[in-house]
């Protein structure tokens, strides 16, 4: 099953990181770890293999992606014999990236978005193309009457520059030229009405919001231990320093707000009420792509006995979300090829902010998407 991924954001790390794994992992040069869709108990016909991947996106820097590769690997992110070694499958992927295009309305902007969009599909004979939006984080929009309907949305967009954030007019135009959705940030993305009832009409499906990849990952273990356990947590703090130019944006208000509000969602809908406490963010340039978290948790045991724990986590922000975001595109051509269509409620085992009601322990979670890779029909229902 030929399966195009479309990233949007195509020259940033996690992108960048994402390509290299996959031409990597095609060319049996690297082991697929931390890629969840290659454990045994998730192995379904159904999904496309590593092998049948082809890359393409959209991204506002023009940086080739030879170069950012070459980055990446003198921060150590990825191995620099790694780059060498698929200098020639970069190129190759590096003619596939398209700058954002730009209009004099957001209707003739989807337009054109959609255009990239079919003409990759066509170039490459692709069976699907899945758009995954990896680029920066978005400051919340502000309200508009046309969110809400998708009659209205599509007669004011002719109208407009600025009704739709960056990421729900790439949402807009996948759904438009057939294609599922996944955003990968905490963006607006697809969780607008209006682009439910678009995707619904389609017939596809979308998936997210924002990837669990470090500390909110913990504390979707952590907090259901609380739970379980009966003790009760009086605070959780934490404090994430990282870099890059994730952490650049990160350094801004606004971002910054959409992001920490998506990190702290996960504790109060685990326990039930919400510990005192917040998660901030700062921005370190000189850390580059690796992020450090800090946790401080305060809880009451039995007969009010006060006592604490803290953690570290140090990781490389990239590195553990490309293998997830390969896992989004392999789930998700999988469940539009078995004719699925709104909302992936199951694939919240990825991210901190999913879509829909559903559980939000990491193990609860993980259950669910067993079930659902078990169930997908392995026939083709488009």
């Amino acid at each position: 099953m030929r399966t195009g991924v479309w990233l949007v954001g195509a020259r940033g790390s996690v992108a960048v990181t994402s390509v290299i794994g996959a031409l990597a992992l095609r060319a049996g040069l690297a082991d697929p770890t931390g890629c969840v869709t290659e454990l045994p108990e998730l192995r379904n016909p159904g999904i496309p293999g590593l092998g049948d991947l082809t890359f393409g996106g959209h991204d506002i820097s023009s940086t080739p992606l030879g170069k950012q590769a070459d980055t990446l690997a003198a921060a150590g992110v990825v191995p620099a014999w790694l780059v060498r070694a698929l200098h020639d499958d970069l190129a190759a992927v590096e003619r596939e990236l398209r700058p954002v295009p730009e209009a004099g309305d957001q209707a003739e902007t989807a337009e054109l978005i959609g255009a990239d969009l079919a003409g990759f599909r066509s170039r490459h004979d692709l069976d699907r193309v899945v758009v995954i939006n990896v680029s920066t984080t978005e400051p919340a929009p502000g309200p508009h009457p046309a969110h809400a309907d998708l009659e209205a949305l599509e007669a004011e967009l002719p109208r407009s520059r600025s009704l739709l954030p960056a990421s729900a007019l790439s949402a807009y135009a996948a759904f438009n030229a057939g294609c599922p959705y996944v955003d990968f940030t905490p963006s607006t993305g697809a969780r607008l009405p209006a682009l439910d009832q678009l995707a619904r009409r389609r017939g596809l499906p979308y998936g997210g919001h924002d990837g669990k990849t470090g500390e909110t990952l913990v504390k979707s273990v952590l907090a259901p231990m609380f739970a379980l356990r009966n003790l009760r947590v009086r605070t959780w703090s934490g404090i994430n320093l990282l870099g890059g130019g994730d952490g650049a944006n990160l350094a801004e208000p606004a971002p910054n707000a959409a992001k920490t509000a998506s990190k702290q969602r996960v504790l109060a809908e685990t326990l039930g009420y919400t510990p005192q406490g917040t998660t901030r963010i700062d921005y370190l340039e000189d850390i580059g792509d690796f992020k450090t978290a800090w946790d401080l948790v305060t809880f009451e045991g039995f007969l009010g006995v006060p006592m604490r724990m803290e953690f570290t986590w140090h990781g490389c922000d990239s590195a553990l979300a490309a293998p997830l975001v390969l896992d989004l595109a392999r789930l998700t051509a999988a469940a539009h090829r078995a004719g699925r269509s709104g909302p992936l409620t199951e694939l919240a085992f990825f991210f901190k902010d999913p879509l829909g009601p559903g559980p939000h322990a990491l193990a609860e979670q993980w259950r669910v998407l067993r079930d659902f890779v078990a169930g997908l029909d392995t026939r083709d229902v488009l």
